[in-house]
This record gives C-alpha cells, sequence and structure tokens, in this order.
C-alpha cells in the first residue's frame, strides 16, 4: 500500500530532523570531552573525540540534504587545499622535484624518490586530525543553517567555558590543583581548569566570553536574566586573569580595545562604553578581591616556568630558518619536532615540539603554499566579519555576530605567542566563533518583520 507524498514527505522531514539533532548532540559532546579531557591534547581521549566526529560526518553526508543556501561566508575550499597539500607531503616522488619543491638535497634519503615530509607518519596522523577539523567545521555550518540549533550551539559552548572558568576558580582558591583524578605537576599557583597548560586555558577563555560580554554590553539581555549573564561574563575574565597568562591578558586588553573601537565607530554605540567599563571593572574587583600579587609578579618576571623569553625567540628564529629551507611546501605537517634540533640555538634540555607561534610554525611545516592558504582563510574572515559588521543592525544575534568578531581576534593575537590552533577544543571553538563572524543570520520566514525584529533583539 503506497502512502500519500505529503505523508511520505511529512516523515522525511521528521527523519532529518530527528538526525539533525542527534547530529548536533554527537557534536557537542565531542566538543565537551575535548575540552574536559585536557583541551584534547590527550591522544587516547581525543581518539575517542575524532571517532565521534568522523562518525556524525560520514552519517551527516549518507542521510543529509544538500542546501541550496549557505550561511558561510568564509572559503570552505581552503582546508580541502591544506588536504590536497598534506597528501602531496607524504606520497613518494621522483627526486627530480625535490629542488622544486624546496627539498634540499642533504636531506635527500639514498633512493630513487622522497617525500616531502620528513617524518610521513607524523604527517599522516596529523592529517587524520584536520580531516576531523575539517568535518567538525562543516557540521557546524550545516548545523548553524537552522537559527534555533546556532542559539542551543551557542549557549552550550558558553556553559562549557563558564563551567571551565568556575574549575579554575575554585582550583586558584583552594589550592585543589587537579584536573578531576589527575595530580597536576604544573602551575600549581594558577587557574588552569581542565587544561593542563594555562597559556591555552587563557585561549579558551578570550573565545567564550564575548559570547556573554557583548550581549550584556549591547543590552540585548532580558531583564530576568541579566545577573546570570553578568556573572557569566565577569567569571571568564576573572578565570582568565587567575591564569597568569601574559599572552592571555594581553589578547584580552586587545579584545577591548577592538570592542570600543567598533562600538565608537558605528553611531548610537558610543553610549555602550559604560557597559564594557562596569564589566571590567566588575572583574578587576573580583580578581582584587581573589588575590593579585600572583598577576603582578608574573608580569614583573621576564621568565616563565615552561619556556624562557630567551628560548621563545630561539624557537621563532629555528622556525623561520626552516621555512627558508623549505620554502615552497616545507617540512610536513606535524614534523617541526623532528625537523627542529639542528636549528637548535638554546639547548636547555627540553623537547621543542611547537614554536609557540603558531603563523611560523605553519610556514615552517607546510611552506608558502600552506601559508597562503592560511593567510586566505584568516583575509577572508576580517574581511567578511567586518563587512558583516557595516551591516549589523545589533539585534541579539548581531551581537554574536560581533561576539565572533572579537573572540577571533583574541586568539589570533594570541598565536603569535603561543601554539592555541594546535590544541583541538580551542580550534573546534575558534571555527564556530569564525562562522559566528561571518554569517549571515537568517530570521525565520514565517514571522512578520515587527515580530522578527522583535523576537531577535532580546536573548530568547
Amino acid at each position: 500500500m503506497e502512502h500519500p507524498p505529503q505523508i511520505t514527505s511529512t516523515r522525511i522531514l521528521v527523519v532529518g530532523e530527528s538526525m539533525r539533532r542527534v547530529i548536533e548532540a554527537g557534536l557537542l559532546v565531542a566538543v565537551a570531552a575535548a575540552v574536559l579531557a585536557f583541551g584534547g591534547t590527550a591522544p587516547q581521549f581525543f581518539a575517542i573525540t575524532q571517532g565521534i566526529i568522523l562518525l556524525l560526518g560520514t552519517v551527516h553526508l549518507l542521510t543529509g540534504r544538500r542546501s541550496s543556501a549557505t550561511l558561510a561566508r568564509l572559503p570552505v575550499a581552503v582546508p580541502f587545499l591544506l588536504i590536497a597539500l598534506v597528501l602531496l607531503q607524504i606520497i613518494p616522488l621522483p627526486l627530480s622535484l625535490a629542488r622544486v619543491l624546496g627539498t634540499s638535497l642533504p636531506d635527500l634519503p639514498r633512493r630513487s624518490y622522497f617525500t616531502v615530509s620528513a617524518a610521513p607518519y607524523d604527517t599522516i596522523s596529523h592529517l587524520l586530525q584536520l580531516a576531523t577539523y575539517i568535518t567538525a567545521f562543516y557540521l557546524i555550518l550545516r548545523l548553524c543553517e537552522e537559527q534555533k540549533a546556532k542559539k542551543r550551539l551557542v549557549v552550550s559552548l558558553l556553559a562549557i567555558g563558564v563551567f571551565e572558568a568556575f574549575y579554575g576558580l575554585i582550583q586558584y582558591l583552594t589550592g585543589w590543583q587537579q584536573i578531576f583524578t589527575y595530580v597536576k605537576k604544573f602551575y600549581l599557583e594558577e587557574a588552569t581548569g581542565t587544561y593542563v597548560n594555562r597559556n591555552h586555558f587563557a585561549g579558551l577563555m578570550e573565545l567564550v566570553l564575548p559570547l556573554a560580554l557583548v550581549p550584556l554590553v549591547l543590552g540585548r539581555v532580558r531583564r530576568e536574566r541579566l545577573a546570570i549573564v553578568a556573572l557569566f561574563a565577569v567569571m571568564p575574565i576573572a578565570a582568565l586573569f587567575l591564569s597568569a597568562s601574559r599572552g592571555g591578558i594581553v589578547s584580552f586588553c586587545v579584545q577591548l580595545a577592538l570592542l570600543t573601537y567598533l562600538l565608537l565607530r558605528r553611531r548610537g554605540l558610543g553610549k555602550h562604553l559604560l557597559g564594557v567599563a562596569a564589566v571590567l571593572l566588575a572583574a578587576l574587583l573580583m580578581v582584587t578581591w581573589l588575590g593579585v600579587g600572583q598577576i603582578l609578579q608574573r608580569f614583573s618576571s621576564f621568565q616563565s616556568l615552561e619556556v624562557t623569553e630567551g628560548k621563545r625567540a630561539a624557537m621563532r628564529r629555528g622556525s623561520w630558518h626552516i621555512f627558508l629551507d623549505h620554502p615552497l611546501a616545507g617540512t610536513g605537517l606535524g614534523t617541526l619536532q623532528i625537523v627542529y634540533p639542528p636549528y637548535e640555538t638554546l639547548y636547555d634540555a627540553k623537547i621543542v615540539n611547537h614554536s609557540h607561534n603558531d603563523y611560523l610554525e605553519a610556514l615552517a611545516e607546510t611552506g608558502v603554499l600552506g601559508g597562503s592558504c592560511c593567510a586566505w582563510f584568516l583575509a577572508a574572515l576580517l574581511l567578511k566579519s567586518f563587512s558583516r559588521f557595516r551591516q549589523n543592525d545589533f539585534s541579539f544575534v548581531g551581537a554574536l555576530q560581533l561576539s565572533g568578531i572579537v573572540a577571533c581576534a583574541g586568539l589570533l593575537v594570541h598565536a603569535l605567542v603561543d601554539f592555541n590552533f594546535h590544541i583541538p577544543a580551542n580550534l573546534w571553538l575558534f571555527l564556530f566563533m569564525a562562522h559566528l563572524a561571518t554569517a549571515e543570520i537568517q530570521q525565520p520566514p514565517s514571522a512578520s518583520p515587527t515580530q522578527r525584529h522583535h523576537r531577535s533583539s532580546r536573548n530568547p
């Protein structure tokens, strides 16, 4: 017995909506698991997260409907170009192409072929990570085509960030320096949440705090929720300061400066600067009450617990020279630790696995080809986000767009002195905020313009 077309169509829509909810829940579980498990840096835990993301991507590819209207304003082809470059780095190539691809002769093996990557196994491992990031980015783009799903993701990610901030404050106040059952060995006087490194914890705070700060400053919060949203804005700021991460605090100051500049640039928004000042004052009072001595001591010293300033400078120089020796295609994704020792100029008996500058590390490992892809993505992010800002009506969803700009700016600045883009959880959140910064927010078609404006101008 055949069912009427209307019933069949309804069933397809119901199944599609159910599948969308499953993918949304799975994505949130994967991101939350990455954040809680040391930011996704523990291989045994991150493998589980990778499996979830890749499974969700496969399910969506097999069951999802293609959408003719995309809300993405970023060059989505860039990740696939990066995959093509990484594949080029690991496949055997004839020796005649060595000089063309920037591989110097002393590096070549004594056989009839070579690989651009100095450590193909490590590059393959990072290729799998790259595929996971791209899949997560694709899922974010598809889920955020629905406005309600986007708001649920925003609220969920803000909740994760507030939990991390609260966890970090508990660590600082009580001296209980553990990550669940794991006893910390470093940063025993700072807030790190469930992260091992305070700088990466600060990067997480930079990404999540604008989600509460910007709507609060713009007055896009219901009165009955004002206190809780204010707390959600102040806690991450306080936790960031109590992490004693100089790069994080400087990046937060850049975020505030950018927010102030953007508010002044648009007529009628200068009045909201009082909101910025009020939130910042509340956060500073909270930090002062909790203890500011550690922060002042941290800024008065040019030594950091894990890496001295001289060592950081040496790593940046070494990474730059690696790029100069392998300019076109780099040494292979994920190979810095293998390639770096001959370029070491300040030996301290510690392994260098990252150069503490994401931009230089990207150039060293992927050369001009990979650097161009990254520059293309970042240029599109900046141009599209500021173009969208000029059209912003500063409704609640418009406040989220501004939140994306502020969040991305903070992490991009922090990347000059650290490697937050190599922390899976932080990279996923950055991609989500990049989407917020550049996406066109579509209102439900069933509502009238007046109803849409009223509904979008307040936090649901």
